[in-house]
């Protein structure tokens, strides 16, 4: 449907797929408009190893792009990061070679804390959740919250909680937080603890 609307209207796609292999459901790769994708579409699709392949801080990626795109994005890399260290570059081979059993095993250390975090959080009747495909992270909406920048400020301050304001990723974000469940079982237990807290005494 927006890949219809796209070609309809001549609008270049930019998609970003860094979570592609941080998904929860059958085969563990996300769908992606790769695999809809005609020879002329306007599609770009980002990538990284910072994700699946736990190589944040490394600042290696790649882009699938049009033929068209090749050399005007090659100058534009040239002048404007030159290119991957040495080091970064075999790390990457390394990781394509043998990292499937880290996203192996990282894909089910977060479903577990997901599925954790999720029913903890679902036990809290003023927050209303859906349970994530994919990623690392849970987006929920608390109830009568109005700005959420304030209460995360608040949360910090008064409960060491640090989450992320809904509104921080649109306006459509208000009155939602984002939480990264990239952590202990024991950890996100505290957490769910001093948010209860924070309902509280809203």
């Amino acid at each position: 449907m927006l890949l219809e609307h796209c070609r309809r209207h001549g609008i270049w796609i930019f998609a970003d797929d860094a979570y592609e292999r941080l998904y929860f459901g059958p085969g563990g790769i996300a769908p992606s408009f790769l695999e809809l994708m005609d020879e002329g579409d306007r599609l770009i699709s980002a990538n990284t190893f910072s994700k699946s392949w736990l190589m944040t801080g490394w600042r290696l990626g790649w882009l699938a792009v049009p033929p068209s795109l090749v050399a005007d994005l090659g100058k534009l890399i040239e002048y404007n990061t030159s290119c991957a260290p040495v080091f970064v570059q075999r790390a990457g081979i390394a990781a394509l070679k043998d990292g499937e059993p880290v996203i192996a095993h990282t894909l089910e250390r977060f479903r577990h804390a997901r599925d954790f975090l999720v029913s903890r959080l679902k036990k809290l009747k003023q927050v209303q959740i859906a349970v994530p495909d994919g990623t690392m992270y849970a987006f929920f909406n608390i109830e009568g919250m109005t700005d959420s920048l304030a209460f995360c400020k608040r949360l910090v301050r008064e409960q060491g909680l640090g989450l992320a304001p809904g509104a921080a990723f649109g306006p459509e974000g208000e009155g939602f937080v984002r939480w990264c469940f990239a952590a202990s079982q024991e950890r996100l237990a505290e957490g769910i603890l001093r948010l209860a807290r924070a309902l509280e005494t809203r």
